[in-house]
């Protein structure tokens, strides 16, 4: 029986994405379902950030942790 995980969202492009789930551990053959961002500002704010987060040291793990604490500290309530 497979072992239920929490959710992992992985943010990437799409000649990246088959590399970052294999880099994960993630079977070829897994179900995935992916979402395609719209090219606004967000998006853009997001590709100049990235490597600037990178070289100064922070991992995707420490990126999503803190993205949590800051979720959690503006809506406690949500699960996760």
């Amino acid at each position: 029986m497979t072992k239920l995980t929490d959710q992992q969202f992985i943010e990437s492009t799409a000649g990246q994405v088959a590399a970052e789930l294999a880099r994960r551990g993630i079977p070829s053959d897994q179900q995935v379902t992916i979402t395609i961002e719209p090219n606004d500002w967000l998006t853009e704010a997001r590709r100049f950030s990235r490597p600037k987060v990178i070289e100064a040291g922070w991992s995707d793990d420490d990126i999503d942790r803190l993205t949590k604490q800051a979720q959690h500290e503006v809506e406690p309530s949500l699960p996760g």
